[in-house]
C-alpha cells in the first residue's frame, strides 16, 4: 500500500482521478436535478411581481403607525 502520493505508481494515480471525476459528475448530476425541480421560471403568465405596501413606522409602545 502507497501512503504517499509521491510514491504511488500509475494505477494508483488513475484510479485517484477517476474517483474524482465521477464525485464531480454527481454533484454536478445532484445540482442540476435540484434546480431543475425548482419553480423559478419567469414567463409571462407565472411572473411573480412583489409591490410595497404602505410604509408603516414602528413605535417605541410597539403599536404600528401608518405615514
Amino acid at each position: 500500500m502507497n501512503h504517499s502520493i509521491h510514491s504511488a505508481d500509475r494505477a494508483t494515480h488513475l484510479k485517484i482521478v477517476v474517483v474524482a471525476l465521477v464525485a464531480g459528475i454527481a454533484v454536478a448530476g445532484f445540482g442540476i436535478a435540484a434546480r431543475t425541480n425548482a419553480d423559478y421560471s419567469q414567463s409571462a403568465q407565472s411572473a411573480h411581481v412583489i409591490k410595497a405596501g404602505k410604509p408603516v413606522v414602528i413605535t417605541s409602545a410597539g403599536t404600528s403607525e401608518l405615514r
